[in-house]
């Protein structure tokens, strides 16, 4: 499973594991799209603490997530990115768009 979701009160954690490339995006992306829906929470954590490897696939991946919960009027944040992911998202800008701790 690409992403493992939890809910409470309507605040999402999706851990997602392993390599985030452009082999798995299209799954990633799908099962947090399905997840949002069903859920509609108010908050999306991203939590990256077992991802071992991003290309401009995860870029993508976090951008669509960042726009389906603007959808939902919900927010976003990304949470124990490995170094070499951070290097990834902070070369594309991306953390003046989505909260990165």
């Amino acid at each position: 499973m690409p992403v493992i979701c939890t809910e409470e009160n309507r605040r999402l954690t999706a851990a997602v594991t392993g390599e985030l490339d452009h082999h798995r995006a299209k799954e990633v992306m799908e099962a947090l799209d399905r997840e949002i829906d069903i859920a509609l929470p108010k908050e999306l954590t991203v939590d990256f603490s077992g991802l071992t490897f991003t290309d401009s696939s995860g870029i993508a991946v976090l951008l669509r997530a960042w726009r389906r919960m603007g959808q939902v009027r919900g927010v976003m944040r990304v949470v124990n990115t490995p170094s070499q992911a951070d290097k990834v998202f902070r070369a594309a800008g991306l953390q003046r768009m989505i909260h990165f701790e």
